[in-house]
């Protein structure tokens, strides 16, 4: 039997997953509403703690995280 683990998510990271809820695909934003970069450590941290999954890499821009969201994320910020 397995225990279910609470992942405790910082307010940055929850205001990033929540940009994804009303996405096709459960898209996360690269850039916040300001036109700010969002900073790779809080997408890194929602992919570790499986909030977030990488969707595609971005031929062009290889550095970019592109992620959706997961369904253990749309549950965790609903």
């Amino acid at each position: 039997m397995s225990k279910l683990r609470t992942v405790k998510l910082t307010a940055r990271e929850r205001d990033y997953l929540k940009s994804g809820i009303t996405q096709p695909g459960g898209k996360l934003p690269l850039f916040d509403n300001k036109g700010q970069r969002i900073n790779p450590t809080i997408i890194k941290s929602c992919v570790s703690k499986g909030y977030a999954a990488r969707w595609f890499a971005n031929p062009i821009k290889p550095d970019w995280l592109v992620c959706r969201l997961t369904d253990e994320g749309r549950k965790a910020v609903s």
